[in-house]
């Protein structure tokens, strides 16, 4: 993360570099120091995302998948965020679900995928095309994602499996037998759920039910817990 006119947030710190690098794994595990950035977007040219929080310029880069919902410059903006502490910067990262998130921290903890890659990974996918992508084991898939070849596919098809909210398309599929459980669930997910509330929620809609009546009737449930 760099504040705007400026290298970096704070001066750098005498690490080594095998320090600094123990740094970056160390915050995909612990908690975020910035988790949260709420403001207004004053430049966006992708992936880069400039925000002024109360006067303060942020650098944010965000995934496509992101950026595709993002209002135009001048207005609000609220992203979760994850910063990753290197020798020689500070890197936040921003998402506008949970999903996105949780998903970027999961990559980062394989061997070989950095920062970069897992943001080319969720620009190039959905989280639930990434999660029924590894429930299939289809690395061809993942191959169309540029940067990707086979062998990195199936490394992150061996290293996610069971992990992306256990594969969320197929448990939502599971969960309910409404066709639409996968856009019911995303919408959850987009506000605020977490997966297992909202994989608990979509079990009350029946098959048959729109998208927008499936999501009334899990909040209604969701209500009630």
């Amino acid at each position: 993360m760099r504040l705007a006119g400026r290298p970096t947030l704070w001066p750098r710190a005498p690490y080594g570099p095998a320090l600094g690098y123990t740094l970056e794994l160390s915050l995909i595990t612990e908690p975020a120091m910035i988790g949260r950035i709420a403001g207004v977007l004053l430049e966006k040219n992708p992936p880069h995302l400039l925000i002024d929080c109360n006067g303060v310029g942020y650098e944010v880069d965000v995934p496509m998948s992101t950026f595709y919902n993002l209002p135009g410059t001048g207005e609000q903006i609220v992203l979760l965020t994850q910063m990753i502490v290197r020798e020689d910067a500070h890197l936040l990262f921003g998402f506008g679900t949970q999903g996105e998130r949780s998903t970027f921290r999961e990559l980062l903890k394989i061997s070989g995928i950095g920062a970069r890659m897992a943001l080319a990974v969720l620009s190039g996918m959905s989280v639930n095309d990434l999660a029924q992508a590894v429930t299939q084991q289809d690395a061809a898939r993942l191959t169309r994602v540029p940067g990707i070849g086979k062998k990195t596919a199936e490394r992150l098809l061996l290293e996610l499996k069971g992990k992306l909210g256990a594969d969320l398309g197929a448990m939502a599929a599971a969960a309910s037998p409404s066709d639409h459980a996968n856009d019911i669930l995303n919408a959850l997910l987009a506000l605020g759920y977490s997966e297992k509330e909202a994989l608990a929620a979509i079990k009350n809609v029946p098959a048959g039910t729109s998208v927008s009546e499936g999501i009334k009737l899990a909040l209604k449930a969701l209500s009630k817990a």
